[in-house]
């Protein structure tokens, strides 16, 4: 199989791109050091076309890998032709080569294992080749044997008959074209185990649709419903057109002694044997889609979130509200310093409201605090509201935001956050992390598991080494797109860098910690086990403010110094430039960039990349991203009147819609037909998580606290 040529043709890229992304992966290159410092050898492949690149290769080779030992098994049994090594090598798929391999497979006993013990398949092969003019019983007469444990002519015709349904539903073709007309005219439905029960299956309670038009999150959430023993879920196939292409393939003209017995061993084969595992081959198909498609959409909301800009240069309280044991407050400074912590009262049981303002009040005063972050978990609708009265009882200007704690308790109780803040409890520790997502949502967001951050559908039904792979994969672009500071930087987001493992990043926070703040990218190499390789890998990503080398503030790798000191000299620049915001309009003074490049010993790619990293040094990309919605006044879900029209926060993207925050404490969902007024396929084309959009309020039903908004404005 040409692997270089099916990837180039399904990526839609050249060849010699596909040759030479390969190459890197199997050097040990990662995405993303592929992606932003070897440009010229791919011809600028990005880290999305390079991540689909890696899997489908991976995926290419393994079915290369299964086709060979498919291969040897076959010629093993001494059964390898020509003609079916060709079908084989020809297999463009894992489910074809596998229904390739069917008849060769070592079987556990089956039926028609036994009767061909019995010695019965010269019977079997009589019939099937349909020229008996005889009657089938007294043909079958010879084979009743009490030797071989044949007892009767019926028995002998069963095990025939066994024979011959088993070789129908192994023929690769027969399955091929039954898979193919059970997904193109079969339906999928459901039913309700007992209808009486009130659940959140309810709308499949009677449910039935095409199967190929099924949506994901269906199949995810029938899939669910199935597992939680609320749903009784099938697969219904055009079964008379199957039995009639059967007939047309197996019966090649009509006799009277094995037509009959033919037509009812095609029933037999295809209930017994084809049917049930099409229906699990498409099941499987159709939930490997879904989960595809779901990790998709969690990996896009993941990235939006994690890319949202920070919050720079204020004083921010953390408030991780709560009723019976109190609201934890913690007071970060504009670095992530924690400068206080305080638990107060003002929810109910206790609702020592007079007492908690004053409280929040000393600690406005003291701390100078400009901003709140208010988790929106329990008790946030209720601490929100006193937040809003307080600031009008006060004279500074403090605003607040109202963000997502997913994962926050998680973090809190985990073995990291207890290192980190040996000294909290795990209350104190959530704000905290409440605080900081705010002032650095990817710094804080990376400690906890991706999959804990809940901005996804289904993701505990899926396969999880799958969803985690991904994940990991989305955080790991996220953080080497953004750069992470040398000197600051927690091991958990170190440990995201190209090239370095969590091992490596633990090295590099105990070298700090012993040798003080590194002075140059060059220090890496002192680090215990982080050698050539990791160094080339990582040192781009890495960014050293006030070093020995003004370069090391920037994306510009080592490798390229040389020639970033030798455009700067024949710019007349002094290197120091850099550190005082850059060099404006450097991509302007160069007239010819190919030749520049060949003085320089740099290729064309790189060296753009170089003139626009001078000229805004370590530019921050979620800058470009919406900011948060910052309040200063709560609106309750009672004063919600249809046609109202709010400003809000996408929250969490989804196959069918997407649920935007408006202050209200209940997020509102938009349904993808309330998107836009053109036809789109999937939310994602519309809206993405942190996008701060304008809705208008469809309606509100205050008993099941559903809100449905409108961006068709």
């Amino acid at each position: 199989m040409d692997i270089i040529g099916t990837l180039a043709k399904e990526l839609e890229v050249g060849r010699g791109q596909v040759e030479a992304a390969v190459k890197l992966i199997d050097e040990g290159n990662t995405i993303p050091f592929i992606a932003r410092y070897r440009k010229e050898a791919t011809g600028a492949l990005n880290d999305e076309v390079l991540r689909n690149l890696d899997e489908r290769l991976k995926y290419l080779r393994g079915l290369e890998e299964r086709r060979e030992q498919v291969l040897s098994s076959i010629e093993e049994q001494g059964k390898l032709t020509e003609e079916l090594k060709q079908k084989i090598l020809d297999a463009k798929t894992m489910v074809a080569v596998e229904d390739l391999y069917l008849p060769y497979r070592p079987k556990r006993k089956t039926r028609a294992g036994i009767a061909r013990e019995k010695g019965l398949e010269p019977l079997a092969d009589l019939i099937w080749m349909q020229l008996l003019r005889e009657p089938l019983e007294k043909l079958a007469e010879d084979y009743v044997s009490e030797e071989k444990n044949v007892a009767s002519v019926k028995e002998a015709i069963d095990g025939a008959r066994d024979i011959l349904a088993e070789r129908i539903s192994e023929d690769a073709s027969h399955r091929a074209c039954i898979r193919k007309l059970t997904m193109e005219e079969g339906t999928i439905s459901s039913e309700a185990k007992d209808e009486t029960a009130e659940s959140v299956y309810e709308m499949y309670y009677h449910y039935e649709e095409g199967v190929k038009k099924c949506a994901g999150h269906r199949i995810l959430a029938l899939n669910r419903g199935e597992k939680e023993k609320v749903l009784t879920v099938k697969i219904s196939a055009p079964e008379e057109k199957i039995l009639r292409y059967l007939e047309a393939k197996v019966i090649l003209k009509e006799n009277p002694v094995t037509s009959p017995v033919l037509r009812e061993v095609i029933e037999d084969s295809y209930h017994r044997l084809i049917a049930p595992a099409i229906e699990r081959e498409i099941r499987n198909s159709l939930t490997e889609r879904a989960e595809d498609g779901a990790i998709r959409v969690f990996g896009k909301n993941l990235e939006q979130l994690l890319m949202q800009p920070p919050i720079t240069g204020q004083v921010v309280l953390g408030w991780d509200p709560a009723f019976r044991t109190g609201c934890k407050l913690a007071v970060v400074d504009a670095t992530g310093k924690v400068l206080d912590t305080v638990v107060i009262y003002p929810t109910a049981p206790q609702n020592k409201v007079a007492e908690s303002k004053k409280t929040l009040k000393k600690l406005i005063e003291t701390y100078h605090i400009s901003l709140i972050s208010v988790g929106n978990g329990t008790a946030s609708r209720e601490s929100e509201q006193i937040i809003a009265e307080f600031l009008k009882e006060i004279p500074q200007k403090v605003q607040y935001v109202i963000v997502s704690e997913a994962g926050a308790s998680v973090y809190s109780a985990s073995k990291l956050a207890t290192e980190e803040f040996p000294e909290f409890d795990v209350g104190q520790r959530s704000a905290v992390s409440i605080a900081r997502r705010l002032q650095d949502p990817l710094a804080e967001l990376v400690k906890i598991d991706p999959k804990s951050i809940g901005v996804g559908q289904y993701q505990h039904d899926m396969n999880q080494k799958h969803l985690s792979e991904a994940l990991g994969n989305v955080v790991e672009d996220c953080v080497n797109r953004v750069g992470v500071d040398l000197n600051t930087a927690s091991a958990s987001l170190l440990e995201y860098v190209s090239g370095i493992s969590k091992a490596l990043a633990k090295n590099i926070v105990a070298y700090r910690e012993e040798n003080g703040a590194f002075r140059s990218r060059k220090q890496l190499l002192k680090v215990a086990k982080l050698g050539p390789k990791a160094f080339e890998q990582c040192a781009g990503f890495m960014r050293i403010r006030g070093g020995d080398n003004p370069l090391d503030a920037t994306s510009v790798h080592p490798e390229s110094y040389p020639a970033a000191m030798e455009l700067l000299k024949r710019l007349q620049v002094k290197p120091e430039e850099i550190e005082k915001g850059g060099i404006p309009g450097i991509s302007r003074k160069i007239a010819d960039y190919k030749a520049l490049a060949g003085e320089l010993g740099v290729g064309e790619l790189t060296l753009k990349d170089i003139a626009a990293e001078l000229e805004k040094p370590a530019r921050d990309p979620r800058e470009e991203m919406p900011k948060p919605v910052l309040r200063t006044d709560v609106l309750d879900m009672k004063d919600l009147q249809p046609g109202m029209i709010l400003k809000g926060t996408v929250r969490n993207v989804i196959d069918f819609g997407a649920f935007v925050d408006i202050g209200v404490h209940q997020d509102g969902l938009v349904h993808i037909s309330q998107m836009s007024q053109k036809f789109i396929r999937h939310p994602l084309e519309a809206v993405s998580v942190g996008d701060v959009v304008e809705v208008k309020v469809l309606s509100v039903d205050l008993a099941k606290k559903r809100i449905a908004l409108t961006m068709k404005l």
